[in-house]
C-alpha cells in the first residue's frame, strides 16, 4: 500500500517563489529591464513586456505581466 503526502500534494499548487510588485524604470534593450522594489532596491530582470514608469508582477527575476497601479497602505497591528 502506497501513502500520499498530503504536504506535497499541497506545495505542488502552489508556485515556486514569491511573487513581487515593482516599478519597472527602464528597458534595456537586451532581454532584461531595471526594476525598483517598493523598498528602493534596484534589481535587473528578465523580460521587456512592460514599459518603463508601469508597474509590473515579477517572480523568479522573471517579468510575469503588467501590475495594477493601486495604493499601498501599510497598518501595523
Amino acid at each position: 500500500m502506497t501513502t500520499t503526502n498530503i504536504w506535497q500534494q499541497f506545495k505542488a499548487l502552489i508556485p515556486e517563489g514569491g511573487r513581487v510588485v515593482a516599478t519597472i524604470t527602464a528597458n534595456n534593450g537586451n532581454g532584461t529591464s531595471q526594476a525598483e522594489l517598493r523598498n528602493g532596491s534596484v534589481i535587473t530582470v528578465k523580460g521587456e513586456s512592460v514599459a518603463g514608469g508601469l508597474k509590473a508582477f515579477i517572480q523568479g527575476g522573471e517579468i510575469k505581466g503588467t501590475a495594477p497601479d493601486l495604493a499601498q497602505y501599510e497598518v501595523e497591528v
